[in-house]
């Protein structure tokens, strides 16, 4: 079983909602911090969000606003609600687990995480 699962991706016009989802194993959910990052063709990955297990918070300056982290801790899940969307959202987003980042740590350690969902594609369109 994979230890990250995303889901949640689609297609909607400018303005719109999505929500994505992301399950995780216990053993990266009750420890450290969890993050969203994205990335669109020909662009770096980026982190959008994270959330730390004790209740930190991190989002990049664009999403601040519209976007909000929320956890489900029954579920092992971590949400990522994104309102207003942009074309500029656009792009595959992946869930990533680290056992010791804070929340904004793990938001600049990308090349330094090992643990990765496969992602899931946001398209917004103007």
């Amino acid at each position: 079983q994979a230890q990250l699962e995303e889901s949640g991706g689609g297609s909607v016009q400018a303005g719109g909602s999505l929500t994505l989802s992301c399950v995780a194993s216990t053993h990266f959910f009750t420890a450290g911090s969890m993050a969203w990052f994205r990335q669109a063709p020909g662009k770096e990955r980026e982190g959008v969000a994270a959330s730390h297990f004790m209740g930190g918070t991190a989002y990049r300056d664009s999403v601040k606003g519209r976007f909000t982290l929320s956890r489900d801790n029954a579920k092992n899940t971590l949400y990522l609600r994104m309102n207003s969307l942009k074309p500029e959202d656009s792009g595959t987003y992946y869930c990533a687990a680290d056992r010791i980042y804070t929340a904004p740590t793990i938001l600049e350690e990308a090349s330094t995480l090992d643990v990765w969902g496969q992602g899931t594609l946001v398209t917004v369109s103007s």
